[in-house]
C-alpha cells in the first residue's frame, strides 16, 4: 500500500501535460554554452526539454528553413538570401536574438614562440602567402593551417571579416568543429587555427594587432566589450516566427543575469 502511495504522489507532481521538446541545432561553435544554459533552465522549469544539437550555423539556419529546428544557433548574422528562403516558404523574415559575444581567437601551439600577429599576417597565413612561421619571428618551420568545414559561420565570418573575402589556401586543412581545431594545433608545435575563445585548452591564444602600429590584443571580457580586440562577434539564436511562450521563455533567461552569468563561465562574454 506505501509503494501505491508513494507512486500516485509522483504521478500527481509530474505534469499532466508535458511541453513540447523545444529544439536547437546550429553552431558547434554555440554547443556547449547551448547545452550548459539548456541543462540549468530545465533544471529550474520541471517539464521543459530543450534538445541541443551541432553541425554548423549554416546547417543550422538552413533546418530554420526547412522547419526541423525551433532555433538555429548561428556564430554569424544570417545571410539575405537565407532571410529569401525564410520568407518564401513561412511568409516570415525571422527573429534574431542575440546570445553572447565572442573574442574570435587565433590559436598557437604552447611550444610556439610566435606570440602575437596582425591582421594582415594572419591573413597572409590563411591565403598562402606567408608558409614559414620564420616570416613572422617564429622558427624555420613550415606553418601548418587548421579551419573549420565552410558550413560553419566561424569560418565564413574569419574569411569575410579576416581574410577580407579572399579564398583560403589549399593547404589548409579542414577540420569539423572548433574542438578538433582546437586538439590538431595542441598536438602541432607549427600549427595554427582559429576558433571561439571558451574552447582555449592545451593551447594559447596569439595576441592581435589592428596593424603592425597598434598594440597587441588577446581577448578577454575588458578588450572584447572595449572593442579593443580586434576579431569580436555576436553569436545568435534565430526563430522562424515570435517565439513560443516556452522558447521566449528560455530566451528572456539566457539574455538575462543568470544566463548570462553561465555565458561567462563557458569562456565567452556577455551581450551588455
Amino acid at each position: 500500500m506505501k509503494r501505491v502511495l508513494i507512486a500516485l504522489a509522483v504521478a500527481f507532481a509530474a505534469p499532466l501535460f508535458a511541453a513540447k521538446p523545444i529544439s536547437i541545432k546550429g553552431s558547434d561553435t554555440m554547443v556547449i554554452m547551448n547545452a550548459r544554459l539548456a541543462e540549468t533552465f530545465m533544471a529550474k522549469q520541471p517539464g521543459t526539454t530543450i534538445q541541443v544539437t551541432g553541425g554548423g550555423s549554416g546547417v543550422g539556419i538552413a533546418a530554420l528553413i526547412n522547419g526541423t529546428t525551433d532555433i538555429a544557433a548561428s556564430s554569424r548574422p544570417i545571410k539575405a538570401s537565407e532571410v529569401d528562403k525564410l520568407k518564401q516558404r513561412f511568409a516570415t523574415t525571422g527573429h534574431s536574438f542575440a546570445i553572447a559575444r565572442d573574442g574570435l581567437s587565433v590559436y598557437l601551439n604552447e611550444r610556439n614562440p610566435v606570440k602575437e600577429l596582425t591582421l594582415e599576417q594572419i591573413r597572409n597565413i590563411y591565403t598562402g602567402r606567408i608558409t614559414n612561421w620564420k616570416e613572422v619571428g617564429g622558427n624555420d618551420a613550415t606553418i601548418i593551417l587548421y579551419s573549420r568545414e565552410n558550413s560553419s559561420g566561424t569560418y565564413i565570418y574569419f574569411r569575410d571579416n579576416v581574410l577580407l573575402g579572399k579564398d583560403f589556401t589549399p593547404r589548409a586543412q579542414t577540420l569539423q568543429g572548433t574542438a578538433a581545431v582546437v586538439s590538431a594545433v595542441a598536438k602541432d608545435a607549427n600549427g595554427i587555427g582559429y576558433g571561439g575563445a571558451a574552447y582555449a585548452k592545451g593551447i594559447r591564444f596569439a595576441a592581435v594587432k589592428k596593424d603592425a602600429k597598434s598594440p597587441a590584443i588577446v581577448p578577454s571580457l575588458e578588450t572584447v566589450r572595449s572593442g579593443q580586440y580586434p576579431i569580436s562577434r555576436f553569436l545568435y539564436l534565430y526563430t522562424r516566427v515570435k517565439p513560443s511562450k516556452e522558447m521566449k521563455a528560455f530566451i528572456d533567461w539566457a539574455t538575462g543575469a543568470e544566463g548570462q552569468e553561465i555565458v561567462t563561465k563557458v569562456g565567452y562574454f556577455p551581450i551588455k
